[in-house]
């Protein structure tokens, strides 16, 4: 089975349509593990972005997501990280499409909405960044799968 972290960005929280996004993930079948809402730390934020150390954007990207709450979030299935990046859409503006979380909701590619892994080794990584085990539940649900 593998395992996605997905973060929602402080737009998402202040714009207040934190429940919007989570539903489409819902509604793709997707099973909910890990949710949980917090301040990010430069030291959570620095370790998260590690391969971006370096890059032009790298301090915005650090202020941004330490400059409000942001939702915190592990999604399992199999396909997981695939289905994710497809509902998500690109990073780039003028790439992203109506329909897609970034393209409904991202104006601006430095306001990025959404992080998702992109991988299911960064998947696998970034979950267990963000959360501990005991932070984890693990559930069954045997139709969860045909869903996607």
């Amino acid at each position: 089975m593998e395992r996605c972290f997905v973060m929602l960005k402080p737009g998402v929280v202040n714009r207040r349509i934190v429940g919007e996004v989570i539903s489409r993930f819902e509604r793709k079948g997707l099973k909910l593990i890990g949710l949980k809402m917090m301040n990010v730390s430069k030291d959570l934020a620095a370790e998260h972005y590690v391969e971006h150390n370096g890059k032009e954007f790298y301090q915005s990207l650090i202020d941004y997501i330490t400059s409000g709450p942001v939702i915190a979030m592990a999604w399992e299935s199999a396909g997981c990280v695939s289905a994710i990046r497809r509902l998500c859409g690109p990073t780039k503006v003028e790439e992203q499409m109506p329909g897609t979380i970034r393209g409904d909701f991202c104006i601006h590619m430095g306001m990025n909405v959404v992080h998702a892994s992109d991988s299911p080794e960064s998947g696998e990584r970034e979950v267990s960044l963000w959360f501990n085990k005991n932070e984890l539940c693990n559930w069954s649900d045997p139709t969860a799968d045909t869903w996607i």
